[in-house]
């Protein structure tokens, strides 16, 4: 009995540990998947391109950047490259809150026309304080409106937000807001998307990435080198809903140019 005793003993010890080593595996293979990408500590900007595997964000041409401009260079057309084809009825279809921004998502049908090729609107997210900085200036908010072609290339227009008086059309986009982390709200009504550009409407352009996670490169940037106005009640709403800080840190320029677009 006592030799009984002793191997049902070692047969508990062995498969309990067998059962431990197998969950530490477990939980560390979690661990590993569950690794994403943050605005902040061991997952921040200075981390993307070690933990997004297969991105572009160790690429030579990444955005955003800082726009110096007595750097940048005047176009040479005489016709204005950009065409905004929004109606006065953009359909939003839903507000997200993904953990990285609010996000706005649009119904199909509003475009853009740059340099010929079709780009439509898929969506804009916010960034506070702004991503791209002009002459080093960073300023309290920056707006990116995506749009995709077709042959999946991307075109983003960033517009750039200083603090002021109140702004209807963000008077109207907050009014969904609070939304939770990972939640959505199904929205269907339609807004003039045309009042959110600045009265000029001269910007700068260059060739980039996205700023955030995989940082698909071959974007074209477009940079209104103007700012709207928008409350500071307005701004702090939105910083109330989206991480700290949630921009990406300059990006080296390498041998690319930035163009300056003048239209009268």
């Amino acid at each position: 009995m006592k030799k009984l005793g002793l191997l049902i003993a070692i047969i508990v010890a062995v498969t309990s540990t067998s059962c431990k080593n197998s969950t530490t595996k477990k939980e560390s293979h979690n661990s590993e998947k569950k690794v994403h990408w943050t605005y902040d500590g061991e997952t921040s900007p200075a981390h993307w391109a070690e933990i997004e595997k297969n991105s572009d964000c160790d690429g030579k041409k990444q955005s955003p950047i800082n726009i110096i401009d007595i750097n940048t260079k005047p176009t040479q057309q005489k016709e204005n490259p950009l065409a905004i084809l929004y109606s006065p009825t953009t359909a939003i279809s839903m507000a997200i809150n993904n953990g990285h921004s609010i996000q706005f998502n649009f119904e199909v049908g509003d475009s853009i026309q740059y340099h010929g090729a079709t780009y439509h609107l898929s969506q804009i997210h916010f960034h506070e304080p702004s991503e791209h900085t002009i002459d080093g200036i960073r300023y309290p908010l920056e707006i990116h409106l995506v749009h995709k072609s077709k042959q999946n290339g991307f075109t983003v227009m960033s517009v750039l937000a200083k603090e002021g008086q109140e702004s209807q059309l963000f008077e109207f986009l907050e009014s969904f807001l609070p939304i939770e982390a990972a939640k959505t709200k199904e929205i269907h009504q339609s807004l003039d998307l045309t009042t959110l550009f600045p009265e000029n409407k001269n910007f700068y352009s260059y060739n980039g990435s996205l700023t955030t996670p995989p940082c698909t490169e071959n974007v074209n940037w477009i940079i209104f080198k103007d700012p709207i106005i928008v409350s500071l009640e307005e701004v702090l709403k939105l910083k109330n809903n989206m991480p700290l800080d949630n921009y990406r840190n300059e990006q080296p320029i390498n041998d690319r140019s930035v163009s300056l677009n003048v239209h009268h």
